[in-house]
This record gives structure tokens, sequence and C-alpha cells, in this order.
């Protein structure tokens, strides 16, 4: 029985009895009022349910439809042809090629007995590897085998103790497959059963109705055996509409290019939810890292689509009935020929100086060439040597590892100290060791005496770059006295200066287009001293790619542009362009007077390398640079960052990162940068450009 939601107002109004005698209530007006009050709650409801209706009906319908078509038609995706990766002279460097899989759709109503009898007889007769095979694929085997004293399938429970019996499943299972030997399979299965597993799996991969690939790639005379007798092999077929990724470069830029998931392998579990949500098969080939990945959806063009039915022996017939549209094609901005010729010279570095005397831990390489005024990469070339002494490609070392660069940054901080005003083009620091309380003595490689803006880029005067940012803090340096700077100062210096920085592409991503670029490292301040390490370019660490972005901007005069490492997209067998990266500019410094300090710091380059502090004098072509060593005792890392030609219109924009690549003892004059790499490869660049 319903409460009356009105008794404590009635019971209050009548509470006296001189009030009731004397009240006349009209109980007509009260019971009207109150159906009142219910017939608009009523409206109300309804009125809702009429609004989600008519949303469901009217504006929704499609998608609900769709929904509906997705989850109760009986049609089958498959992938198209996927489109090429082509370079900047349109070089394949990523092909599609037509092969054969051998495929299995299950017939109506078959049981799991009858599929893993078809399985051994198919081992039988086709070529079918176990090398794929993954642990838990052995520990499956074991389970799917072992039977009891009875003959019965026990799924391994023979390795549970009497207690362990009353687990729980997930529990009893785990048990299991802990104790499950490679010894105790090899008991079980021979090779054959092993084969028969592969392909029994093959068949039983979810969901239902979606064609399996049991082998892929297959032979000519599997393919020619099966077509001729597919009545002895039920729900399996040969698919002859499939393809597989070629690389004609081999392992250059690979890891960039990223890789494909196989027939057999579907989505990565960790991209299901994903690609699911865009209509993905589970089934389907994806992009699983690099380019492949990150345009994915350019690449993959529209899925064929085929309805699914079945004859009297309840064998899947697959009728087309859209024939879906193969991807588009990338074009790269880089030049694979010009990339071997890098990625050649960082073989033969690596060949010759690592692990040498005074080189011990060197085995890495990084070297990066971009055009300051687009973005666009030519080549991005890395390589490291490992254990067993065999160099490996690693070009995503531009944009995956970072490194302490060392002075190369002295571009950015020399450009805060005159925007902050503290310095100017033309004042004066005398450049001479620095004893400071409670901490090291500093000083620069050399004792350079005055220095200004420009020369202490040219002679990279470490002392420059402490004094000023000392001035920012609002103190002076005194011999033997502490710096003297607050900690709340210290966290506001850290901000401000992680700010100019930033806003030349250091300790930021740079928006390259590939997926899971790093940040880098960002160091944590204990001690006022550390911004001085800071200004140097030893606090903070930074990305090969950061100091390609941060060069260019000094280079293009104050443009921060978004490095791309593809230009654009087309039809397949046309020029018509879908989809272009164009020169995407993410900031940019305007004011004449950011643009004369900027002027001071291209000066500073160029100084570097006239005077001879940076190498690369050689050249017909006027190059500007600043080297770089940071100290990671006992080890350096070395670096360098340039660009050519110097002036309004430079042509590339170049980094080289050598992390450890000496040891301490070595003097800055042998930077494997400057010395050896750069020049070779600026030779092969200008070459060609």
């Amino acid at each position: 029985m319903l409460r009356n939601p009105f008794r404590n107002l009635d019971h209050k109004k009548l509470s006296r009895s001189s009030d009731v005698l004397k009240a006349q209530n009209d109980y007509f007006k009260i019971v009207n009022r109150r159906i009142f009050v219910f017939s608009i709650i009523i409206t109300v409801c309804f009125a809702m349910i009429v609004v989600r209706l008519g949303y469901l009906q009217l504006i929704a319908q499609e998608d609900y439809a769709r929904k509906l078509e997705n989850y109760s038609s009986n049609t089958e995706k498959d992938a198209s042809s996927r489109g090429q990766i082509l370079d900047r002279n349109n070089q394949a460097v990523a092909k599609t090629v037509s092969s054969h899989n051998i495929v299995y759709f299950p017939p109506q109503d078959v049981s799991s007995e009858e599929q893993w009898e078809l399985a051994q007889k198919f081992a039988k007769r086709f070529e079918v590897s176990i090398d794929a095979m993954t642990n838990s694929d052995y520990q499956d085997l074991y389970m799917f085998l072992h039977t009891d004293k009875n003959g019965e399938k026990d799924g391994g429970k023979n390795l549970l103790k009497e207690e362990e019996l009353n687990y729980s499943a997930d529990e009893k299972e785990k048990l299991i497959r802990n104790r499950i030997t490679k010894e105790m399979v090899d008991e079980l299965a021979d090779e054959n059963t092993k084969k028969a597993f592969v392909v029994y799996l093959a068949m039983r991969k979810l969901p239902d109705t979606q064609t399996k690939v049991v082998i892929e790639d297959a032979n000519e005379n599997d393919v020619a055996y099966l077509t001729e007798n597919k009545e002895e092999f039920p729900g399996f077929n040969v698919d002859l509409s499939s393809w597989k990724r070629e690389y004609p470069y081999g392992d250059t830029l690979r890891d960039v290019l990223g890789s494909v998931t196989t027939s057999k392998q579907g989505i990565p579990s960790e991209l299901r939810a994903y690609y699911e949500a865009k209509g993905y098969a589970l089934t389907s080939r994806v992009g699983k890292s690099g380019l492949e990945q990150q345009y994915e959806e350019l690449l993959a063009g529209t899925p064929r689509v085929s309805e699914i039915a079945y004859d009297e022996d309840g064998i899947a017939l697959l009728t087309p009935i859209s024939s879906g549209k193969k991807g588009y094609d990338l074009h790269m901005s880089i030049d694979i020929d010009l990339q071997q010729r890098v990625d050649a010279i960082l073989n033969q570095t690596l060949e010759t100086y690592a692990g040498t005397a005074g080189r011990e831990k060197f085995n890495k390489l990084s070297v990066i060439l971009m055009n300051p005024m687009t973005g666009e990469i030519y080549a991005m070339s890395g390589k490291y040597k490992d254990e067993a002494g065999k160099i490996q490609n690693f070009s995503s070392a531009a944009y995956l590892d970072s490194y302490a660069s060392g002075s190369v940054v002295k571009g950015a901080t020399v450009y805060m100290l005159l925007e902050e005003g503290v310095e100017s083009k033309t004042s004066i620091e005398i450049d001479a060791p620095m004893r400071i309380a409670n901490d090291k003595e500093r000083s620069s490689y050399q004792n350079y005496g005055p220095v200004d803006a420009v020369k202490a880029l040219q002679v990279s005067s470490n002392v420059y770059m402490w004094k000023g940012v000392l001035k920012m803090a609002g103190t002076t340096y005194q011999e033997g006295q502490p710096l003297n700077i607050s900690n709340e100062r210290q966290e506001e210096m850290l901000h401000t200066m992680r700010n100019y920085y930033s806003m030349f592409g250091l300790g930021t991503k740079t928006l390259l287009d590939v997926p899971n670029e790093a940040v880098g490292f960002k160091g944590f301040l204990s001690q006022g001293g550390q911004l001085l390490d800071y200004s140097i370019g030893q606090f903070d660490n930074y990305t090969p790619i950061q100091l390609a972005q941060y060069v260019s901007m000094i280079a293009n005069g104050g443009k921060r542009i978004q490095p791309k490492l593809v230009n654009y997209a087309t039809e397949i067998n046309s020029d018509y362009r879908v989809m272009e990266n164009k020169t995407n500019v993410l900031s940019a410094i305007s004011t004449p007077q950011k643009k004369e300090n900027l002027k001071t710091v291209q000066e500073g380059f160029r100084s570097c390398v006239t005077d001879g502090h940076c190498g690369l004098r050689n050249f017909s072509v006027p190059v500007a640079a600043k080297t770089g060593t940071a100290q990671v005792p006992p080890y350096t890392n070395a670096s360098l960052v340039g660009y050519a030609p110097y002036g309004d219109n430079p042509k590339v924009a170049f980094v080289c990162s050598a992390p450890t690549s000496a040891a301490d003892s070595f003097s800055q004059e042998v930077n494997i940068c400057s010395s050896t790499v750069m020049p070779q490869v600026l030779t092969e660049f200008f070459k060609k450009y």
C-alpha cells in the first residue's frame, strides 16, 4: 500500500479540534490539486520518453541500424590490398605484393573432435611450421592432450596436489601452467602432433563467423593440391586475393616504417579496443608500429565484403558483394638513397671507433638531416653496436632516445639572456674559473678572458652562460661566496628557463608524425648550482629530433616548424592528393628586437665554424654550427647541430648525437660528430642538393 505523501500536511492542518470545527474544508479542491500535480509529473515523464524515442528514430537511427547490421549481418570483411610507402623520389620503400593464403571457415555444426581429426590430416599433407608456437601454446597442447588413467582428458589436473583440487578454476590453471615443462610436452606430442595443434588453434580462433588464416603465403605445391582436393578438407580454401608486405631496402629505416600484423595474428590485444571501435574485424591486418601504425587509416583502404551462405553440406560459401578499395600511397620526405649513404657512414664510424681506446663505451650514433624551412626530413639515421659486436639499425632513436646534449643548447641560453636584458650583444663577461662556496670549481674548456655574446658561442664559454643566469636570478658571482638564491627563486628560474628552451622545441614534443614520440627527461632541482648546469645542456635530456627543431628555428629566423616524415598521400595510380602535411609553423618570433637577438645567435654559430671550434670549414657552402660535450662520468656525450647555407635561405639543418662516445680524459677537440661523421654526411648531402 502506497503511503499518502500529503499525510503529514493534513495532520498538521487538522491538529487542533477547534480548527477542525471551524475549518470549512473543500475536499474536492484538495483532491483536484493533487490530481493536477500528478498529471504534471506524468506529462513530463511521457514528454521525456517521446523526446528519447524521437532521437532514436530520427537522429540516431542510422547509427543504431549500422550496429544492428554488425551484430546480425551474415557478412565477412576482409582487408583490401595495402597502399605503398614511397620516398620523395617515388622509390617504393614498403610494397604490397600478392600472395596465397590457405584459409579455413568452419562448416555448420562441426564439432571440436571433428576439427582435431581434420587438423591432424591437414598437418600430414601440408607444410606447417611450429616456429611461431609460444610457451603458452605448448602449455595448451599439454592440457589438450593429457588424459587420466581411464583415458579421459583431464586438462593436466595430474599436476595438482589433492588439496589444490579445491582451488578456483583460475588458480588451478595457473598452477598447472607453471608446472608444465617442454620435456613433458615432448613426451606427449611428436612433431606431427605439434603441427596439427598449430592448425587446430588457427581453426578454432575466434570469431567463428570469420575466415581464419592457417598458412600464410603458402607454397605453390600446397596451393595446387588443396585447389584440386578441397573435398578432402571441408572448410579449407585458397585465398587468391591475399597480400603480403615487402621492404625492398631491407633494414633501412625499418623501425621508423614500422610493421604490419600477419593474417594469423590479427589485431594485437593492446590495440583491439581502438580498432574495433573503428569497425575493424578482429582478424584484420593492421599497422602495429611506426608509420604503418601512424597512417593506418590511409594505408588500409576499404575492406572487401562477402556474403556468407552455406550449401547442403554445411560448407560456407562466400559471395563478394563489395570489392573494396586499395589503400592510399604515402609519399615520404625521406630520400632513401641519401638515407642509405648516411647509414653507411654511421656503420663505418662505429666499425672503426666503437670500443677503441678512449671510446670503450661508444656504441651508438644518430644523425638527422631536415629542411629547416618546411620540416621535411631528408634522412633519419641511427645505428648501435650490440653486445655481440653486430651493428643494428636504430633510426627511431631520433625520437625515442634522449641524451644530455651539452653546449649545443647555448644558442637558446644566449637568446634567453638577451631577451631578459641581463646581457646585450656587446656586453662583456670575463671568462675565468668560478669558485662558489659549497660547489665545485667551475670553468670553461679554457680561460677565454673577455667574451661577448657572439664570442661566447664561438668558443663555447660556460662562464658567460653561468654569470648571465646568476644575473637573471637577481644575484652576481662573488668568489668564495655561496649563490644566495632562495629555493622559491630557484624554482621560478627553472620554470622561466624551461619556457625559453621549450619555445625552441627543447624538452617538449615536436609533433613528428610517428606514434609514441618521447618528450625526453627533465631533471629535478635540488640546488642552485644545477641552474648553471642547465644553461650549458647538462641537466635536462633532449631527443635528436628536438635538437633538429631547435636548430631549424635558429636557421630559419625564428619559426618553430613541425617536422614530418610524410609529405602527402595519393590515390593508387594517380597524382591526386587525398592528404597533405603542409608546412606547419607551431610558433614564431615576430618582433624586430627578438629577431635581432636571434640573429646574434646565428652569428655566434657561424663564428664557431669560421674560427675552427666547430670544424666544417672545408665546404664551398657556408655552414653555421655548434658543438656540445656533456659529462656523464666517466664518459662524455658528443653532439653537433647546425645548418647550411648560412644566410636567409638555408637548405638543411643537421643534428649528430653520439652518447658516451669518449672518455672524460679525451679533449673537446675529438668530438666525433664534428671531426668524423658530419663532414662526410654533409659532403653526401651537397652532392645531391
